[in-house]
Parts: C-alpha cells; sequence; structure tokens
C-alpha cells in the first residue's frame, strides 16, 4: 500500500525504547546465551530494517523472521548475523536460503527429501542450515514422535546437504500463570533433544513470555518478540521484571471541525444520533489503515481530553464527538500520550477484546513510520 506521507496521519517508533529493553533482557542472559531478535511481520508493524538495527546495537546476535522474503529483506540491507526463517518454507526455496546463509525451520522427513533434490540441482551449492521444530503442544507445526526425529536426525547427519543447527519448541501458555501445560511441554520437549545423537549448537525454547518468567530446558538461545517493542506478551495477567517501553506511537490531527444539532446522525449505517448540539470533528484514519470498525466507541486524546469515536469507523476516517469546538489541525493521539493521559496499546487491545499484537500488526504500511533518534550512551 501506497504510504500517505502528505496525509497528518503517522506512527512514532522510539529507537530508544527499542534499545532499552533489548538491552535489558541482553543483561539477564548468561554469556552463553544468544538472543536472536523476532522481527517478522515488519518488526510488529515497526519497521524491519530500522529495528534490526537497533536490536543489534543493543545487542541480538541474530534474527528470526516467519519467511524467507523477510530473511532476504535483512540481508539486501547488509545484515549479516544469523537469521532463522521460523515457518515452513517451500524446499524449492532451499538453495537460495543455503546461498544466503539463511536457516531454515524443518518439521519432517519428507520436506529434507524434496529440499535434497532441488539442492542436488546446484553446483557447488553451500550446506543448508536447518533447525528442527517439535511440535510439543502447540499444534501448529514440527516433530511430534521422538524415534521419527532421532531418524532424521541421522539422516542429517549423514547428508552433505543440510546442517542440523539448531532445534526448538514453541510453548502454547508461557504467558499464563498456570504453568501445568507448560511443564508438560517442556518434559516432552527434553524427550525430543535427548532423541539427538548430539546437541546442535541453539537449543531454544524461549519466546518473550518463556524469557521474561521462565527458566526451562538449559537450552542457549532465546527468540526475542513482543518484548522488543516494549509489550508485556501476558497482557495484564503478570508482571514483568523490568520496566518495558513501549516503542510505538500513533498520531494524526482534526481536518474538519463542524456543530451538528440533536437528530443528526454520524456516519454509515446512522448508528449514532445526537441527543443535544454537538461538536464533531473528522479524522483522516480508517479501517484502511488498520484503525478497523471494531474501534467504533474507542477514545482519543485531543489537547489531553478523551473524545469518543462516534458512528462507524470509515475506510480513511473517523469522526469524534469534542468537547468544545476544536481548531482544524489540532493534534489527535490515538495510541501515546497526551498531557497527563495516555492511551496504551494494552487499553486499545482490551477495547477491541483482542491481544496488542494483532492491533500493532494491522496498522498499515500506508501510515509512515517516523523513527525518534536513539541517544548515545
Amino acid at each position: 500500500m501506497q504510504p500517505s506521507y502528505l496525509r497528518p496521519t503517522y506512527i512514532e517508533v522510539d529507537q530508544q525504547a527499542i534499545y532499552h529493553n533489548v538491552h535489558e533482557e541482553k543483561r539477564r542472559l548468561n554469556a552463553e546465551t544468544a538472543l536472536f531478535a523476532v522481527v517478522k511481520a515488519d518488526a510488529y508493524g515497526h519497521g524491519l530494517i530500522p529495528v534490526a538495527r537497533v536490536c543489534q546495537e543493543a545487542g541480538a546476535t541474530g534474527f528470526c523472521v516467519a519467511t524467507i522474503d523477510e530473511a532476504l529483506a535483512l540481508r539486501a540491507a547488509q545484515i549479516a548475523a544469523p537469521i532463522l526463517v521460523l515457518g515452513i518454507t517451500s524446499a524449492q526455496a532451499a538453495p537460495v536460503a543455503a546461498a544466503q546463509n539463511i536457516s531454515l525451520t524443518v518439521g519432517d522427513q519428507d520436506w529434507l527429501d524434496d529440499a535434497s533434490n532441488f539442492l542436488s540441482e546446484v553446483t557447488d551449492c553451500p550446506q543448508l542450515k536447518i533447525h528442527f521444530a517439535t511440535d510439543t503442544g502447540m499444534g501448529r507445526i514440527g516433530f511430534t514422535d521422538v524415534v521419527a526425529l532421532h531418524t532424521t536426525a541421522i539422516f542429517v547427519e549423514e547428508s552433505k546437504y543440510f546442517t542440523l543447527e539448531g532445534i526448538f519448541t514453541h510453548f502454547a501458555t508461557a504467558d499464563e500463570k498456570d504453568t501445568i501445560y507448560f511443564e508438560q511441554q517442556v518434559a516432552k520437549f527434553k524427550l525430543m533433544l535427548a532423541a539427538l545423537p548430539k546437541r546442535p549448537r541453539y537449543v531454544h525454547v524461549a519466546n518473550s513470555a518463556t524469557s521474561l518468567w521462565h527458566e526451562a530446558c538449559q537450552c542457549n538461545m532465546i527468540r526475542f518478540g513482543v518484548a522488543i517493542y516494549g509489550l508485556n506478551p501476558s497482557g495484564h495477567a503478570l508482571a514483568a521484571p523490568y520496566d518495558l517501553q513501549p516503542a510505538l506511537s500513533l498520531f494524526s490531527e482534526l481536518i474538519f471541525v463542524k456543530q451538528i444539532h440533536a437528530g443528526d446522525s454520524v456516519s454509515y449505517g446512522a448508528t449514532y444520533t445526537a441527543q443535544n448540539d454537538e461538536w464533531i470533528g473528522t479524522i483522516p484514519i480508517g479501517y484502511a489503515d488498520g484503525w478497523l470498525r471494531r474501534m467504533s466507541g474507542m477514545t482519543v486524546l485531543i489537547k489531553g481530553q478523551r473524545c469518543p469515536i462516534v458512528g462507524r469507523v470509515c475506510m480513511d476516517q473517523i469522526m469524534v464527538r469534542l468537547p468544545e469546538k476544536f481548531a482544524v489541525g489540532e493534534k489527535v493521539t490515538l495510541i501515546g500520550r497526551d498531557e497527563a493521559d495516555e492511551i496504551t496499546l494494552q487499553e486499545v487491545a482490551d477495547y477491541a477484546d483482542t491481544i496488542h499484537y494483532e492491533i500493532v500488526c494491522d496498522l498499515h504500511d500506508r501510515i509512515p513510520r517516523h523513527y525518534l533518534p536513539r541517544r548515545e550512551d
């Protein structure tokens, strides 16, 4: 989608906050544990390349992405650190990954058989680094059978096309107070790990939630994700062990202000009707930007005052009820601080009955990202 630079709606990304969040987590790790920054989905909507560079400055030693295209974008930006693609990649892309020193996730023997055929067609192709995914209870991807995992590990040892660089699992409930299911997954992963003929370079189970609240499996790598961006992966359930600083704010401004009268309606479906004379302001953001229709009724901040969205969210605009006549051009805060008040991503997520991950990932690239510079140490 074409970024709208001449429209007054924009996202502000605080690079100092990102640096702080990564640096504080890095300080908690022992010297042998690597921190791979999870920058998939355009760094959770914060911007892939700028975030990756700040993470490296803060001590990240590698990166995790969801697709090989994201990994190739990092390589194109001259980022040489290790990269792991967490999702299953087409076996046809194996030669490209090998040539670019990109590690791929493997969840079964069939994928290796297919990839071997593609790798064999390339002269002097380097070995492809792979990580075994194990499904210990997430139900998503990975080996579920210990015997099959052992057999595949032997295959990889004997193959000239692959290097087993890592093994991992993903926890389904690491962000919850009840640890019973988490502990069951830990036990299953230990069985999987023991099935390998030898321990690979990276053994990793820790996403943000696990790294913040658990020590599991004596692993030597963490996949640090949503906490990079200052967001608590548990929502309200658990307190973070250190101050997570939110990195993203969302701003716009009033582009039109008018008075309506009792009985006048606003927006599609005429779902909002004024009971009295009211001042209505229009703001240039809508569901095409990721500010979805379920945000109707949510408040924004203008001059430090809460102003509710009235009527349905439109594709490109929303309307808010003002406490008085405000000037066109007045700044609007949808996420962030304005005077003594603040709207957090968690508050927006609570209102929308979802998680803050979804809110930030929904903010489309039509909204330009502005980056606040990091302070020098």
